[in-house]
C-alpha cells in the first residue's frame, strides 16, 4: 500500500505511553521511541497525512476519578477538579510535543478543552478549522484526551476516540490506527488469560461476535476500555465503508512505522467492506 496521499489518524494509548497504575508516570523511552516511528514513516511516504492524538494515560485519569469531573460537576460549587484534571492533561501532552518536535515530527498541539462542549454523550462542538490549516502546511496537528464542558451534567472527560469520531465526519481519514499495548483485539482479554485468541479482522456485521470478554483498560481509566472503543469506531466504520482502523501493539519496535506505511500483517483490522485475500 502506498500511503502517500493519505490521511492517517493514529491514536498512542495512555497505557502505552504512561504506567496507568501509578498516577503521573510516563514511559518517556517508548514516548521518545515512538515519536522517531511517525518521523521515520514521514520520511518513507511524502504526502501522508497525519493527525496525532493520545490518551492522557496516568495522567489525567487518577485526576478525572478524584474530583468526579467524568460524573459532571453540575451542582457542585467547587470546579477546581475541572482545571486540575485539565492540567494534569496537559503536561502528559507537553511531554509528548517535546519529543515529537525533538524527533523532528512538527506537531503542532491543539488544547480539546479551548472550544469542546459535549451534549448527549457526545462531542457535540470542537474547532476543525486550525486543525484543517495545519494538516494543509504539512504540520502534525496533536490532540489528546482532554475535559469538556457538558450542557447535561456540567463536566465531561472526552477520549481521543471521541475527538477523532468528530474530526472523522469533517476530515475524513483512509485510515485510523490505535496503538496500545496488545497486538490487536482478543476475543478475552489477553493481558489476563494468554491463551486468548486474536481476531485477525472484525466487520461490524460480526462485532457481536467472541468480543463480550474484552472489559476494561487496565489501570485507572475513566473513558471505557477496548470494547467501547472498538464499538464508537465501528459505528464510524459503518458511516464510512472504505475506513479501516487497525489496532495493534505499539510496544513493539517499528511496529508504528509499519502500520503507517500501510502494512496489515499484524494487530486487527477493523474494516465495512470485506475483501476476500
Amino acid at each position: 500500500m502506498n500511503a502517500g496521499g493519505e490521511t492517517v489518524f493514529v491514536k498512542l494509548g495512555g497505557s502505552l505511553i504512561t504506567d496507568k497504575t501509578r498516577e503521573a508516570t510516563p514511559r518517556l523511552d517508548v514516548i521518545r521511541r515512538l515519536a522517531r516511528e511517525v518521523r521515520a514513516a514521514l520520511d518513507a511516504a511524502p504526502g501522508l497525512r497525519v493527525v496525532l492524538g493520545h490518551g492522557s494515560g496516568s495522567f489525567g485519569h487518577f485526576a478525572a476519578r478524584r474530583y468526579g469531573v467524568h460524573l459532571g460537576l453540575a451542582g457542585r460549587d467547587d470546579w477546581r477538579g475541572l482545571a486540575e484534571t485539565s492540567a494534569a492533561a496537559a503536561r502528559l501532552n507537553r511531554l509528548v510535543v517535546d519529543a515529537c518536535l525533538e524527533a523532528g515530527v512538527p506537531v503542532l498541539s491543539f488544547q480539546p478543552s479551548a472550544s469542546a462542549c459535549r451534549r448527549s454523550g457526545a462531542l457535540a462542538k470542537m474547532a476543525t478549522g486550525p486543525i484543517q490549516a495545519a494538516l494543509a502546511h504539512a504540520l502534525v496537528p496533536l490532540v489528546y484526551g482532554d475535559v469538556a464542558f457538558d450542557d447535561d451534567q456540567g463536566t465531561a472527560i472526552i477520549s481521543t476516540e471521541d475527538i477523532f469520531l468528530y474530526l472523522a465526519r469533517r476530515i475524513p481519514p483512509n485510515r485510523i490506527l490505535m496503538a496500545g499495548i496488545v497486538d490487536g483485539v482478543y476475543e478475552s482479554d489477553p493481558l489476563r488469560h494468554p491463551d486468548a485468541r486474536r481476531i485477525p479482522v472484525i466487520t461490524p456485521a460480526t462485532l457481536a461476535q467472541g468480543l463480550g470478554g474484552l472489559g476494561g483498560s487496565h489501570g485507572t481509566d475513566v473513558t471505557g476500555g477496548m470494547l467501547a472503543k472498538v464499538r464508537a469506531l465501528a459505528a464510524l466504520v459503518e458511516e464510512q465503508p472504505e475506513l479501516r482502523v487497525h489496532f495493534f501493539s505499539g510496544e513493539i519496535p517499528g511496529r508504528l512505522t509499519e502500520a503507517l506505511l500501510g502494512r496489515e500483517t499484524f494487530g486487527t483490522i477493523l474494516r465495512g467492506v470485506v475483501i476476500h485475500e
